[in-house]
């Protein structure tokens, strides 16, 4: 076994796989495109998911890759064992329905013990199986494995949820007894023990089956195209190969954990090497994750970023290291990982700047938990596990931070309550979506459908064409030789249109794109029967597809204004196009303001007023790529690809476009969404009609102003108002308009204010001038004067202007004013000052009366108020009165 790089283990694996005619799939970006079963990448088949439930057909049925991913689920654990990490990179070999069990363990024996590749030591090597697994068992053994370097083992299958499923084998590499301190041997495989001896380093699936819910995994029906799905981890393979203790000493982590050293007053070999540990893996999770797109925030995959970072910040103040430091480190990382990862280098000052805003902004949260913690204590004199979980949660203690500073104070820790709210939380952050959630089963009748279908609809929008294949009848599902109906995908919606001829009518309800690449009409039959064979004329909706041009166009156009305005990090996270708008995911580390849409949405009108001929052709993806034309993260090229150049846009693309950014006509951005997570979307309409449009995808504020424009035209007739001017809206053809409408819906709303200010002022004078034109009866009660007066008002701070007028007219009674409505009653009492001194007490007074009405209150002796629900017997008040002034 010879010493090797990391950069030269995966060059070996992606070459070898490369002599045996497999297609080196560059790694895909850490964020999934348009897949919600997925927070993150985090396996190597993960980008290649349509491959294998036959959504898709690849170009080439092998495929090799060394994938980047992110696990996040065990977070505590990473630092203290020798393997976990949360960013790490998976090599893997995959079969799309080509070779099987029998190559493929070929080439793992080829691999792992041939000396011009890895040249392992063939007895350090022990291999499991799933023991109904026979036909894997005598293929090692047929290639060279000793019998007893085989382990048959239950848990050898691969299958979570329904889908592609199969037995699997796994291959375990002896570092030897040094790591078997207890001396248990293969029992640790035997028995699936976690252990530092015996370390798995490449799993093969042999996905034959398909999993169906309700049946057992001796009735699962044989895959019609059977996969190949390895994963093999390069950290792994780089400890052994570099025969280090731990993963954390290759040359993916010690360049970093040393950079630790310089900036620290620790020692990696010391009780500090856990910190050190923290520190190098949470890095290079969050430089990848920044590069590929995440941000930090407070949910989502934002929110994990953010516990990494906060995680190693508190480690580094542990190893000595003062201020903001892991922008630093971030220089290391990329050092060490640029050759594989060039962007990276372009990409370096943007995640240098996000972890130093981010680490800023912490330390400053951190002096606020210091705070908090002391407040605790002052306060409550105890500190509780929910506390403890706060504190973690919220300002980013450890635990044990917390628990030192109660030892200090004299105080324990409730921790199994600590544990209960970190599980609460795990299960709300947990990725429980995974890439095996989403997986299809197979159609055996499509997969193997290859008959030839051309796709003419760039270039036509009708054709006479030939019916090759039905698939179904209920709904009817039709391939035909020919066919200008564009299918779904990219983000760009299907054709529709019509089918018809002498006999039959339908109409083109869905399109979609078959795995080998035909595209399959779903008809709704108007009239007559279709056949195969029968002849038909084709003609998509021409008004449709010119609106899905216009809006696919802009959202080119658009794409480069936000990495124009908001910088070149932003990119396509998600897509929708339409004939009625476009929708567009992407990502930015922070607020976008109206100035900022407005820019971008300028820019693309400008282009449009340009009338900038659209250009379509093909290049090489090398070429392509050398060019810098823009493409998608996640999408999977083959070696030529379809280029849509606007001269200021250039993308890789297979949608449907203008031929002049003349034809879009106009431009308006509708809304702006933040999804979490540092992604936004924008909403947006092209063409004519522009302000109809947008008012009609923003319907909920439009007729929120007029409702308001509405009730105050109501509101000024009905009470003949003056000096109240209606809010108006400025139409125009731009966001402009929905800023416009926001502010007059606010304007109205300070308008109702203030007519509800005015007409409370004329209530209140008119209620004071008829109390002062009114006769009051005033009646004696236990010697003490009594103004008992009932007047029905729906606001207590009236009621209690009432109280105070008719007291200023009556200053030496007891007053007590009350209102009797449907459905609550309202009390207000007022007493002279010698009543008081006599003993009158307003609060006792109103608290009494309220019980009649199931109400309470209160207040001072000369000033006190009630209220409760609808007051069924009112003479009873004059009762309590009489009984409370006794």
């Amino acid at each position: 076994m010879k010493y090797m790089t990391s950069n030269q283990i995966r060059n070996t694996w992606l070459q070898f796989f490369k002599s045996k005619g497999h297609h080196v799939e560059e790694s895909a970006s850490l964020i999934p495109v348009n897949d919600p079963t997925l927070l993150w990448i985090n396996a190597g088949v993960a980008a290649l998911k349509k491959y294998f439930d036959g959504t898709i057909t690849p170009q080439n049925p092998r495929i090799c890759n060394v994938q980047k991913a992110i696990r996040t689920n065990d977070i505590e654990n990473v630092g203290f064992t020798a393997r976990h990490h949360t960013f790490f990179e998976m090599m893997g070999n995959f079969s799309i329905g080509d070779y099987f069990r029998n190559e493929v363990i070929e080439y793992a024996y080829e691999l792992l013990f041939s000396e011009e590749y890895f040249g392992f030591d063939q007895e350090k090597i022990y291999i499991t199986y799933h023991p109904s697994d026979k036909a894997t068992y005598q293929k090692w053994i047929e290639v060279g494995i000793e019998p007893t370097h085989l382990i048959a083992n239950e848990n050898n299958f691969w299958e979570i949820g329904e889908g592609p499923c199969g037995p699997d084998t796994e291959m375990f590499y002896d570092r030897g007894e040094i790591y078997d301190p207890q001396h248990l041997g293969l029992k640790l495989i035997q028995e699936d023990i976690e252990n530092d001896r015996y370390i798995e380093i490449w799993n093969i699936v042999f996905s034959q089956f398909n999993a169906k819910k309700g049946l057992t995994r001796d009735q699962y029906e044989e895959l019609p195209h059977k996969n190949i799905d390895t994963g093999a981890g390069l950290e792994r393979f780089a400890c052994i190969l570099q025969q280090t203790k731990t993963n954390y000493e290759t040359d993916l982590f010690l360049p970093i954990i040393n950079k630790c050293e310089q900036l620290g007053k620790e020692k990696y070999d010391s009780i500090y090497h856990s910190s050190f540990k923290i520190i190098a893996d949470h890095l290079r999770t969050c430089t990848f994750a920044l590069a590929d797109g995440a941000s930090f925030s407070n949910e989502g995959r934002g929110y994990v970023l953010r516990r990494l970072l906060r995680r190693a910040v508190r480690h580094g103040n542990k190893i000595g290291i003062e201020g903001p430091f892991l922008a630093q480190l971030v220089d290391t990382v990329i050092e060490i990982m640029q050759d594989f990862y060039p962007y990276l280098l372009q990409k370096k000052d943007y995640i240098k700047d996000l972890i130093t805003k981010e680490e800023i902004k912490f330390n400053q949260t951190l002096k606020d938990g210091e705070k908090k913690l002391e407040e605790l204590y002052v306060k409550k004199k105890a500190i509780s596990g929910e506390d403890a979980f706060i504190l973690y949660d919220t300002y980013g203690f450890p635990f044990e931070l917390t628990q030192e500073y109660a030892s200090e104070k004299g105080l324990q820790i409730d921790y199994e309550e600590f544990k209960k709210a970190m599980e609460k939380q795990k299960e709300m952050a947990r990725d429980h979506r995974n890439v095996q959630s989403s997986m299809n089963v197979q159609n055996a009748s499509y997969l193997s459908f290859k008959e030839n279908s051309e796709f003419i609809g760039y270039r036509y929008f009708n054709t006479r064409a030939k019916v090759i294949a039905i698939f179904n009848e209920n709904p009817l599902q039709v391939v035909f030789d020919k066919t200008p109906f564009y299918a779904e995908m990219g983000g760009e919606i299907a054709d529709s249109g019509k089918v018809e001829n002498d006999t039959f009518l339908g109409k083109v309800v869905q399109v979609l794109k078959m795995p080998n690449g035909q595209h399959l009409h779903q008809i709704k039959g108007l009239k007559g029967e279709l056949n195969k064979d029968d002849i038909v004329f084709l003609s998509i909706d021409e008004k449709k597809r010119m609106a899905i041009e216009k809006n696919h166009s802009a959202t080119h156009l658009m794409h480069q204004a936000l990495k124009d305005v908001l910088g070149s990090h932003v990119n396509q996270q998600g897509s929708f196009v339409s004939d009625e708008n476009l929708r567009f995911d992407f990502n930015h580390f922070k607020n976008i303001t109206a100035d900022e849409l407005l820019q971008i949405e300028s820019i693309v009108n400008q282009k449009i007023q340009d009338q900038i001929p659209v250009q379509v052709y093909h290049l090489s993806l090398t070429q392509a790529k050398k060019e810098g034309i823009t493409a998608l993260f996640n999408e999977k090229y083959g070696e030529e690809v379809r280029v849509v150049d606007m001269h200021y846009s250039k993308e890789l693309c297979g949608g449907c476009h203008v031929k002049n950014t003349g034809d879009i006509q106009h431009f308006s951005i509708v809304s702006l969404e933040s999804k979490g997570s540092g992604i936004y979307r924008i909403e947006a309409v092209t063409g004519k009609q522009i302000i109809e449009k947008i008012k009609k995808m923003q319907a909920p504020l439009v007729q929120e102003y007029e409702m308001g424009v509405e009730k105050i035209s109501t509101l000024i007739q009905e009470n003949d108002l003056k000096n109240f001017n209606l809010s108006k809206v400025e139409e125009v053809p731009s966001y402009q308009l929905i800023l416009n409408y926001k502010k007059a819906v606010l304007e109205n709303k300070e308008i109702l204010k203030n007519i509800d200010k005015k007409l409370k002022e004329l209530q209140h004078q008119q209620i004071v001038k008829s109390l002062f034109q009114e006769e009051n009866e005033v009646i004696l009660v236990k010697n003490k004067k009594l103004l008992l007066k009932t007047i029905n008002l729906d606001d207590m701070q009236l009621l209690k202007v009432v109280a105070d007028t008719l007291f200023e007219r009556y200053p030496e009674t007891l007053i007590f004013v009350m209102s009797c409505l449907e459905d609550k009653t309202f009390f207000v009492a007022k007493a002279p000052q010698k009543y008081v001194q006599d003993g009158v007490h307003c609060g006792k007074l109103v608290q009494a009366v309220a019980t009649l009405c199931d109400g309470k209150g209160g207040g001072r002796p000369d000033m006190a108020q009630a209220g409760g629900k609808k007051l069924e017997n009112i003479p009873l008040v004059l009762e309590k009165i009489e009984e409370c002034l006794q």
